[in-house]
């Protein structure tokens, strides 16, 4: 017999059905307790909540567990590639060699924009953020290809995440251009998926940008650790705004929206401008992390902990191999990355953070690695952007395969009960609070 679980409201007891899911997920299925009850559940911020049934992504913050489909992220990370670490994601899968081939073929295909798609570039003013310009020419790119936006088929399917996944990176090195300055640089049909990127972003007229191999598999690896990762906030909007019905172009442009939020995808800026406060402030990092423990001095140790993780992020641990070895290769004199390692060795000897179980985490080390291949600190949530859409298009897939009903979250209402309309000749001032610019919650026109 199924097992269920009980709820008492009001004097009434439901029986409420329970999930488990293929890692021994237990969840209670709440789905029908309003229409049975007349009762919602609350859950600030969803934290408890489960929005979804999803294949793709699991993970195990308590053990520090990461899979894709089921691949735990330390094999996927060592054996494979961005390209193939998409198809798994999206499809499910390892992909064949011929699979790959066609893939890798299709993406090298639609690297290119529409040569109309370069003259948006010129609108956006030279001090504009890349992440808005991303947003704006992911959707731009659909509408020159209508039958997209249709998706009659998978083959239609097929061919619009490959436009995204390949156009992605043509548009974020764009962006980067036209916020310096520089003639846009067009990709080159023989170059895999990261060389290529580095070669738009870096070469420059009659120079071209000589990919290494060591750079290109520290940004692959990026990317791949950085290619799912469950629930987030910019997946759960992907999730979100593909249940209305909208194309896959704007359901990814809506996620890069919420990715572009300081508290999502700016971990690892936020750890750049913090290693650039040390070095500014001239205070030593010993006396930096003390001030972190100290609770009223307001001071944060960015890159380390994680919301999901309560150990060690397993990503941090992979990506950490990569940061050496970039270092060592490149053998950059940079006071930030020397202060980055200063601090990476205090913080891991002191019991205050082994305590609390505050280890570096993949934003940590992928800042460190980025301002050592020479990315700049405005591209860094774009190149989380790229990294993150195989699996913003799984989820849309998944979405669109099998959701019928639009997404649509309670509330438990705390505003003014009824109250009857004021005409504007009765109606008298709100009181200011002294030393405020507002009117009981009211912002001042002045």
């Amino acid at each position: 017999m199924p097992e269920t679980a009980t709820l008492q409201v009001r004097g009434k007891t439901y029986t409420l059905p329970v999930v488990v899911g293929s890692e021994g997920e237990v969840a209670i299925d709440i789905s029908k307790l309003r229409a049975e009850s007349g009762v919602i559940t609350l859950d600030d911020g969803y934290a408890n909540t489960g929005s979804c049934q999803s294949a793709i992504t699991f993970i195990d913050g308590e053990r520090g567990i990461l899979r894709y489909r089921g691949i735990p992220i330390e094999q996927i990370a060592e054996h494979s590639t961005f390209p193939e670490t998409a198809w798994l994601l999206i499809y499910g899968e390892l992909p064949t060699a011929d699979q790959l081939e066609c893939w890798s073929n299709l993406l090298t295909r639609h690297e290119m924009l529409h040569e109309g798609l370069y003259k948006h570039f010129d609108g956006f003013p030279s001090g504009g953020h890349p992440m808005a310009i991303l947003s704006a020419m992911i959707n731009a790119t659909s509408t020159y290809n209508p039958d997209i936006i249709r998706m009659e088929s998978p083959e239609t399917f097929q061919s619009a995440a490959a436009r995204l996944l390949s156009k992605t990176r043509t548009i974020a090195a764009a962006a980067y251009k036209t916020s310096i300055g520089q003639p846009l640089i067009y990709p080159k049909p023989h170059l895999d998926y990261c060389s290529n990127f580095l070669h738009m972003m870096f070469s420059i007229p009659f120079k071209e940008y000589e990919p290494d191999p060591d750079i290109v598999s520290a940004l692959s690896l990026i990317l791949v650790l950085h290619a799912d990762h469950e629930q987030n906030c910019s997946t759960s909007t992907v999730r979100m705004v593909a249940s209305s019905g909208a194309n896959l172009f704007a359901s990814c442009a809506a996620g890069v929206c919420a990715l572009w939020g300081p508290l999502h995808g700016g971990a690892n800026t936020a750890v750049i401008e913090m290693l650039q406060y040390i070095v500014d402030s001239g205070i030593s990092v010993k006396d930096y992390v003390e001030k972190v423990k100290d609770k009223t001095s307001n001071i944060k140790l960015m890159g380390f902990g994680h919301r999901v993780y309560k150990n060690y992020d397993p990503r941090a641990k992979i990506i950490k191999q990569a940061a050496d070895r970039v270092l060592a290769k490149l053998q950059i004199h940079d006071p930030l990355l020397d202060v980055a390692r200063r601090l990476e060795e205090v913080a891991l000897a002191d019991p205050y953070f082994k305590e609390k179980k505050l280890y570096p985490n993949v934003d940590f080390y992928s800042g460190i690695i980025m301002r050592a291949i020479g990315i700049p600190l405005d591209m860094f949530t774009v190149m989380f952007a790229i990294g993150r859409m195989p699996g913003w298009i799984a989820n849309w897939k998944e979405v669109w395969e099998g959701q019928s009903r639009i997404y649509r979250p309670r509330q438990i209402y705390t505003g003014p009960v009824e109250r009857s309309y004021i005409p504007i000749d009765q109606r008298r001032p709100a009181v200011a609070v002294p030393g405020s610019t507002t009117v009981t919650g009211q912002v001042v026109c002045r």
